[in-house]
């Protein structure tokens, strides 16, 4: 990597320097645009004791999931526990500290940490034990909890395309958490689908400018869905 080319040529040089006891947010929503092999590669390296920031902990087995197998993750801030029921138990048995957090909520909190925002206030959550703890204020008759912005070590993303200076598109709903995940990494990584040549991508549909990104790998990936439903 040189210079303006985020481009690395391995899973292993894409997540150089993550150790244990970081924070670590990480894009997707469900199985949707999730950062897969960047997540496998935290597995294999082996560190434990993560922050992770994401709406869901993937599935038994697949995505986040796989971090929860050698128990690598500590805490979570999430918006919900999903189809997985690995998680489910961690957190029933107190195995893993689990911040339940409004969806949109946790939006704003990556987003206000890339915008350098260190709080905001909201309604959601006031007068119930989303609130607990928390400064209230009031403004024009409506009470307001104040929420902390997320800066994580690294943020971790997933990507349909992207030129080597970092520029990045994401496809359809594969947005979702993606945009404001990138902004807020000390680190951020991306891996996408395909790596254009600068240009080639419409300046207007980019989503993510390459000023967020400092590493970005092209990979394959296995297109799941998190719940299949069938009829005879």
């Amino acid at each position: 990597m040189a210079g303006f080319d985020k481009r690395v040529s391995s899973y292993e040089e894409a997540m150089e320097g993550i150790e244990n006891g970081m924070t670590v947010i990480a894009g997707g929503f469900g199985l949707c645009g999730i950062p897969e092999n960047l997540i496998a590669e935290i597995k294999r390296r082996g560190v434990n004791d993560l922050t992770v920031v994401s709406n869901n902990c993937g599935v038994d087995g697949f995505g986040l999931g796989l971090l929860l197998e050698e128990r690598q993750i500590s805490k979570i801030l999430a918006s919900y526990v999903g189809e997985n029921a690995l998680f489910e138990q961690q957190m029933l048995n107190d195995e893993i500290d689990v911040v339940l957090t409004p969806q949109g909520t946790l939006a704003e909190k990556m987003r206000a940490g890339g915008a350098g925002i260190p709080a905001f206030y909201t309604a959601t959550g006031y007068g119930t034990p989303i609130g607990d703890g928390k400064e209230v204020r009031e403004f024009n008759g409506r009470h307001y909890i104040l929420e902390e912005a997320i800066i994580g070590d690294f943020a971790i993303v997933k990507g349909w395309k992207a030129d080597r200076y970092g520029n990045v598109m994401y496809r359809h709903t594969a947005q979702n958490f993606n945009p404001m995940a990138a902004t807020a990494g000390k680190i951020t990584v991306v891996e996408v689908e395909e790596i254009v040549e600068p240009g080639e991508l419409e300046p207007s549909q980019i989503h993510t400018p390459g000023i967020y990104v400092d590493r970005i790998i092209q990979g394959t990936f296995e297109k799941r869905i998190e719940k299949r439903t069938v009829r005879s």
